[in-house]
């Protein structure tokens, strides 16, 4: 463990040179005081004017913000989720009173429905003015303040798209309230639920209720993930929660894995192309980011359709390929293979020699579009 941790903080002393923390103190009249805040901002944040980020809004923010920022630097840094703005909002001491509820209906009260109040009606539009964020926001908390999340989940048009909730304190009533409420969201949700088996005998018992019922709502608009840990403690489950919530929400905007090929595009009854637009136009309406399709993405749609023979699909596939990558061979070669698999060999001979001209890619040569070309003038005497 001790390993481990020390990987972690390496991991973080180096991502945090490479990208730009902020410290503010934030003047809120709705708490009548001052909240010091942490921002991190994605690498590259001033090249691209035009470009908007998800936003991070992480409670406990003294203990939380480096854990996620750091996190969220090296996922985006490898481009397994899009980079992104975090704001941490520092507790210390204040923790107890920020999340103050009713006994009578587990709701917010006095102190708690202030900094309720204070998180949605003026520190996420005082971001907004400030930087550049995209619609896409998830709110992060760890005990007490993974229940406090939640209420904002309870409002008919909730604030954040993603929760990541662990070793939450829950409230009691908010075992009945939030699978209710899951079961009902009309918009594409995320919710990531963990704990330790180090944790308080009510914080498991508790989160096993609301697992058990959250994985029972069959509700095609919410993506819902949960792990039960062997061995952190109470204080170090972040640092292992955290890994698998961002790839629980950021899936989409991942590459098209081994097991995704396997397990569902080749599965497919449709079109692999149709999944794949499909797939970056979720990028683009989850996110905000028009995000050029990925090379590993083509060859996946590629070898699926000459895994089931469908190659009707290659038209297709080649058309968008020259759209996103018009100075390569690759939407050609598509297109060849289109024209040679419906018997047109004359097209698919000459698509072939246009093809050379163009730049190598996705380990496509151009000796290997001639060679094509060659072999189907030699077979048809062209």
């Amino acid at each position: 463990m001790k390993h481990l941790l020390c990987s972690v903080l390496f991991l973080l002393s180096i991502n945090f040179t490479n990208s730009q923390v902020k410290y503010e103190t934030f003047q809120s009249s709705t708490l009548g005081e001052e909240r010091q805040i942490k921002i991190q901002l994605p690498r590259g944040y001033n090249s691209n004017q035009d470009k908007v980020y998800p936003l991070f809004v992480v409670l406990d923010g003294d203990y939380m913000f480096e854990a996620v920022a750091g996190n969220v630097d090296y996922y985006s840094y490898w481009e397994d989720m899009p980079g992104a703005i975090v704001v941490g909002i520092n507790q210390l001491d204040k923790r107890y009173d920020d999340c103050m509820y009713s006994e009578q209906n587990s709701l917010p009260i006095e102190r708690g429905a202030a900094f309720f109040e204070f998180i949605g009606a003026e520190l996420i539009p005082h971001i907004q003015r400030q930087y550049r964020t995209a619609n896409f926001r998830i709110a992060v908390g760890h005990g007490e303040t993974a229940n406090f999340i939640n209420y904002y989940l309870l409002k008919s048009n909730p604030l954040f798209r993603a929760y990541i909730a662990v070793s939450p304190e829950l409230a009691p009533h908010m075992l009945d309230y939030l699978p209710e409420r899951l079961n009902k969201v009309g918009a594409k949700t995320f919710y990531y639920l963990a704990h330790t088996n180090n944790d308080s005998k009510s914080v498991k018992q508790m989160t096993q209720a609301l697992h058990t019922d959250i994985s029972t709502i069959e509700n095609e608009k919410l993506t819902y993930s949960f792990n039960s840990f062997e061995g952190p403690s109470h204080y170090s489950v972040p640092t292992h929660a955290l890994p698998n919530a961002f790839e629980s929400i950021f899936k989409v905007f991942q590459p098209i894995t081994r097991k995704e090929y396997k397990e569902t595009i080749l599965e497919l009854e449709g079109s692999p192309v149709d999944y794949l637009v499909e797939k970056y136009n979720t990028i683009n309406e989850l996110f905000g980011i028009q995000k050029r399709i990925l090379i590993n993405d083509f060859k996946a749609i590629s070898a699926a359709i000459e895994k089931t023979e469908q190659y009707q699909y290659y038209e297709a596939l080649g058309k968008i390929a020259r759209k996103e990558y018009p100075e390569t061979l690759l939407g050609l070669y598509y297109i060849a293979r289109f024209y040679e698999e419906e018997g047109e060999s004359k097209k698919a001979m000459r698509t072939y020699q246009s093809a050379y001209m163009l730049d190598e890619i996705a380990g496509i040569t151009k000796d290997e579009v001639l060679e094509k070309a060659d072999a189907i003038k030699r077979d048809f005497g062209y």
